[in-house]
C-alpha cells in the first residue's frame, strides 16, 4: 500500500492510472485519505526519513515550476506607461526650490 501511495506522489499521474500490481486505486487513495487525517502518514514518513538519513541515503530535492508559483501581471517589473517621463524630467518642487528664506 505505501508502494502504491508514493508511486502516486512520485508521479503525479491520476489515481485511476495507478498499476495493478499495487491493487484498487480508491483503496490506496482511501488508505492515504485516512492515514492523512489521523497523522499516520507523516509518522511513516519521518520513521523513513530518520532510518534513510542515519545510512546517509536521503537526498533532499526542491521543485517549483511555474504553476504553482504564480505572480501578478503587475509584478513583472515592466514599466507603466509615463514612468519614462517621470524619470527623465525633474521634479517641479526641487526645480523652484531655493535654500534662502523668504524675504517678507
Amino acid at each position: 500500500m505505501i508502494n502504491a501511495i508514493l508511486w502516486k506522489l512520485r508521479t503525479g499521474a491520476p489515481w485511476r492510472d495507478l498499476p495493478e500490481r499495487y491493487g484498487p486505486w480508491k483503496t490506496a487513495h482511501e488508505r492515504l485519505r485516512r492515514w492523512t487525517i489521523d497523522g499516520t502518514w507523516q509518522r511513516i514518513l519521518d520513521e523513513a526519513v530518520v532510518k534513510d538519513d542515519a545510512v546517509g541515503e536521503v537526498e533532499w530535492i526542491l521543485s517549483v515550476d511555474s504553476t504553482v508559483v504564480r505572480a501578478h501581471q503587475h509584478a513583472a517589473g515592466a514599466r507603466k506607461k509615463g514612468d519614462a517621463l517621470k524619470r527623465s524630467r525633474p521634479s517641479l518642487w526641487t526645480e523652484n526650490a531655493s535654500d534662502a528664506p523668504e524675504e517678507d
